[in-house]
């Protein structure tokens, strides 16, 4: 890494001193030069944030800091290292402009490690809203960085709060070397009005609509533990984000026969895992019950109804939509279709959709139905309970290499 002391005034950006920008942690002189991806000290900083973040106060309350903990844990980043080592020169692109999610609290550290271990600066933007998940982190972070050993990765970190400030949007995706907007279409339609530089990279996460398949015919006929791990594995995918996530599912695809018995079993399990751990807010609850009572008053695609106590409704259809993607609930609010036929799914399924979570399939089953039916959507085929896994290959797009550049050296 270049030193503090060798910098050039145009290898920096200085940010803004305006008031209505927080600064969280990190620099507001922040390198642009960019570094070899993976290195030592990078790895090694992010080492110590996983096991700092591990013994925060109150990370029980969070699973979410939890997964963030295990996830950049030496192991996994050794491993993340050895799938994506490449024989290729590979620099990063100096410096990245993360625009991130206002409904998800985490989804802002992995997008800036992504950036750190690609050889990257990052300046990212986190929500408006106050989330402890966010305070934690920045908070460990801050921790680390008072340890002059990580100067030089103090300068190739600036974690900001702002409401829209067109000035400081604009300013920086000028000078940024590549943009991440992660925040929707609404969001992405707004932040590309400001102009990148000739070179610079731009990469978007618009809003994506994600479903769930379960073989009936893999379910046991009678309630055991294989029903119990897979609502707990649901619930991971669902109820930790309130269905916010992309990848959280809003449609379940019931295959096989139908055996509203074996339906029953997993919702039931699925209650009594939510009980004890979710809390449905007020304002989420009249949301949930408003929306359940517009289906029904006015869809005539509507089989049937099932509620759980007031954490899961559930809504069967008559016939899958071509615009199943506008199908959206929250706090536990599914649909459901009962198919015997995965063409049902390759008639709906479109660039919208991200994706499919599975119980009771093998690989040579999906990769069958992807090339069969040409899709154009679907960009993630994970068992349940991994909807939410994060990894340097999201929405179709290789991070590693999106992120880097190839120098070639002959």
């Amino acid at each position: 890494m270049v030193d503090q002391n060798t910098r050039k005034l145009e290898d920096v950006v200085t940010l803004s001193n305006d008031n209505n920008i927080e600064y969280l942690t990190g620099s507001r002189q922040v390198d642009t030069l960019p570094i070899k991806p993976f290195d030592f000290l990078v790895c090694e900083f992010l080492e110590i944030f996983s096991k700092k973040l591990s013994l925060a106060k109150d990370i029980k309350n969070y699973p979410d800091l939890k997964t963030l903990s295990f996830w950049c844990r030496k192991g996994n980043i050794e491993n993340i290292k050895k799938r994506y080592f490449s024989e290729d020169t590979r620099m990063g692109l100096g410096m990245i402009f993360h625009i991130t999610p206002s409904n998800i609290p985490t989804n802002f550290a992995y997008s800036f490690i992504f950036g750190l271990l690609t050889g990257n600066s990052n300046i990212v933007k986190v929500p408006t809203k106050k989330f402890n998940e966010i305070s934690i982190i920045c908070s460990v972070i801050n921790s680390i960085l008072r340890n002059k050993k990580f100067k030089k990765i103090k300068n190739r970190i600036s974690i900001v709060r702002y409401k829209k400030n067109e000035t400081f949007t604009r300013q920086i995706s000028l000078k940024c070397d590549a943009r991440i907007i992660w925040g929707g279409d609404t969001t992405i339609n707004y932040i590309r009005k400001f102009d990148l530089s000739e070179r610079a990279r731009e990469i978007t996460f618009s809003d994506r609509y994600s479903l769930c398949i379960i073989n009936f015919n893999k379910l046991p006929l009678s309630n055991n533990k294989v029903y119990k791990n897979l609502a707990i594995a649901f619930y991971n995918d669902t109820y930790l984000v309130d269905q916010n996530a992309c990848s959280s599912p809003h449609l379940i695809i019931w295959y096989g026969k139908n055996n509203n018995k074996k339906k029953d079993l997993f919702w039931k399990n699925v209650l009594d895992i939510a009980k004890p751990r979710y809390d449905l807010s007020e304002r989420l609850a009249v949301e949930k019950y408003y929306e359940l009572c517009n289906q029904l008053s006015k869809s005539q695609n509507i089989k049937n109804q099932t509620r759980y106590e007031n954490l899961i409704y559930t809504l069967n259809l008559k016939n899958l939509r071509k615009d199943m993607d506008n199908f959206i609930g929250k706090g536990g609010f599914f649909y459901e279709f009962n198919s015997s036929k995965i063409s049902d799914i390759a008639k709906i399924v479109n660039k919208k959709y991200q994706t499919l979570t599975y119980f009771g399939f093998d690989k040579s089953f999906f990769e069958k139905f992807l090339f069969d039916n040409n899709l154009k959507g679907i960009d993630r085929i994970v068992p349940i309970g991994k909807a939410l896994d994060i990894g340097f290959v999201w929405d179709g797009y290789d991070l590693n290499k999106f992120l880097t550049r190839v120098i070639d050296i002959k």
